[in-house]
C-alpha cells in the first residue's frame, strides 16, 4: 500500500448493519504531480468473499446456482439470478475450507480439489469487497434439489448443467453475475490445461 501517495483526513461511519458505509474527508497525490483537494469518498464495506464453480470434468458438467437477489429490484431485470457458489468469510478463514464449505451449503456438492482463477474487487469505486474466484472439482453425477442454509432464508436451486448448455446461456446473455460470467468464460478457454494439471496431482 502507498500510504505516502494518500492522507485521510478524517472517517466517519454513518451507517453499521450488516452492512456498513463508511465516509473519508481524504486527498491523494496527482500522476502530474501535487495533491488533489480534500474532498469526500463514501465506501459500502461488506466482507469479502470465496466464489466456486463446482466442475466435473469426467461428465463436462458444472453446478450453477439460482436465488433471489435484492440488487435488480427497481430494475427491468428479474430479480432470480443465475450465480456460482459464494460465501464471505471473516479474517484469518482458510479460504479453501470457505469455499468448501459453501459449496455443500448451497449445491449439496463436495469439493475435491480447488484452483484458484482470480482475486478482484468486486466494484472499487465504491465498495471494498475482494473476490476470490475458484474452480472447484467434484462429482456432479447426482447432485440436484434446493439447498441453501433456512436460518439465513437460503433458498438456492441447482443447475446442473453440461458445460456446452452453461456457455450457451452465458452467450446468450442470460447470466448477470460477474463471478459466473468470468469463471465460465476461463473454463471455456481453459479446460485442458485444467483437466492437465488436476490429472497430474493424483
Amino acid at each position: 500500500m502507498r500510504e505516502q501517495d494518500f492522507e485521510i483526513i478524517e472517517k466517519k461511519t454513518p451507517y453499521q448493519g450488516y452492512f456498513r458505509v463508511v465516509k473519508y474527508q481524504l486527498k491523494h497525490r496527482l500522476f502530474q504531480g501535487g495533491w488533489t483537494p480534500v474532498h469526500s469518498r463514501e465506501v459500502f464495506e461488506r466482507p469479502s468473499a470465496v466464489a466456486v464453480l463446482p466442475y466435473d470434468p469426467v461428465l463436462n458438467r458444472v453446478l450453477l446456482i439460482e436465488q433471489f437477489r435484492p440488487g435488480p429490484l427497481g430494475s427491468s431485470y428479474d430479480p432470480w439470478l443465475i450465480e456460482i457458489v459464494a460465501g464471505c468469510y471473516d479474517e484469518g478463514d482458510d479460504l479453501k475450507e470457505t469455499a468448501k464449505r459453501e459449496s455443500f451449503e448451497e449445491a449439496g456438492c463436495k469439493i475435491e480439489a480447488l484452483y484458484l482463477l482470480y482475486d478482484y474487487f468486486v466494484s472499487p469505486g465504491g465498495s471494498n469487497e475482494l473476490l476470490h474466484v475458484y474452480i472447484g472439482k467434484t462429482d456432479a453425477s447426482k447432485i440436484k434439489g434446493i439447498h441453501g442454509l433456512e436460518d439465513e432464508n437460503e433458498d438456492i436451486r441447482v443447475l446442473n448443467l453440461s458445460l456446452d448448455e452453461a456457455l450457451a446461456l452465458m452467450h446468450a446473455n442470460k447470466i448477470k453475475t460477474s463471478p459466473a460470467i468470468l469463471s465460465l468464460q476461463w473454463l471455456e478457454y481453459n479446460r485442458d490445461q485444467l483437466l492437465k494439471l488436476w490429472q497430474n496431482e493424483k
